[in-house]
């Protein structure tokens, strides 16, 4: 388990070279191939790529699917000052304890959930954010319930200095996912990060204050928000 603070460790640079992406290519597609190596999916997310399996929802008993890489256009971003919190969903926040990092792989699992709509988490993807987190650099936000210790709702990502890459959530209890976004948006705004990414925008996400940004804008602020020493 590697705690959200903790200093990552950078891995051995990635094998693979990926193709610079247009700011006004109008595909979200990028590149197929290469693998989930740490250093792989870190040169990804740097340059504002991440993977999908490309064969349509891949189940969870496969382990092995084409490895698609993805930069949407338009991207979708949470605003870290403009989350929308309801009366109801601030009274949700008071009904659950949130932890940080303490059961990555079970939260990445339960998003995995082979049941979901458009399910994509393969084995493999698993595996390999699991990897991401002993390194240092993937991390989960927990709801628990504090009456009966039980893992209500969580949501993982990938963290690169002032970046944080929003991959999946999931929920049992009553608006656990939602207060999972809540305490995260607020410790990232505390901590000066500058960019929250949830890839594309849905009606759910809208809800809560996603917006979509253009490519370019994007990848500009991508740069300063991954910039070392910033």
């Amino acid at each position: 388990m590697t705690e959200w603070g903790a200093t990552p460790f950078e891995p051995p640079p990635t094998m693979w070279e990926f193709p610079a992406v247009a700011a006004d290519a109008p595909d979200d597609f990028v590149a197929a191939g290469a693998d989930l190596e740490p250093g792989t999916l870190l040169a990804a997310y740097r340059q504002g790529l991440f993977p999908m399996p490309l064969d349509g929802p891949p189940g969870f008993r496969r382990r092995r699917a084409t490895i698609g890489w993805w930069s949407p256009n338009p991207r979708g971003i949470v605003p870290l000052d403009g989350l929308r919190v309801t009366r109801s969903l601030r009274r949700s926040v008071r009904d659950y304890e949130i932890r940080w990092s303490t059961a990555f792989r079970e939260v990445v699992h339960r998003c995995a959930d082979p049941s979901r709509p458009k399910g994509w988490i393969t084995p493999a993807i698993v595996d390999a954010y699991s990897r991401l987190h002993e390194l240092g650099w993937a991390h989960s936000v927990e709801a628990y319930d504090p009456v009966t210790g039980e893992l209500a709702g969580g949501l993982y990502g990938v963290r690169i200095e002032r970046f944080f890459a929003g991959e999946s959530m999931f929920h049992i209890g009553r608006d656990a996912s939602k207060v999972c976004l809540v305490a995260l948006v607020e410790r990232l705004a505390k901590e000066g990060a500058l960019l929250l990414d949830v890839q594309w925008t849905t009606a759910h996400l809208v809800s809560l204050g996603a917006i979509d940004v253009d490519r370019a804008e994007y990848l500009e602020r991508l740069g300063e928000a991954v910039a070392t020493g910033g």
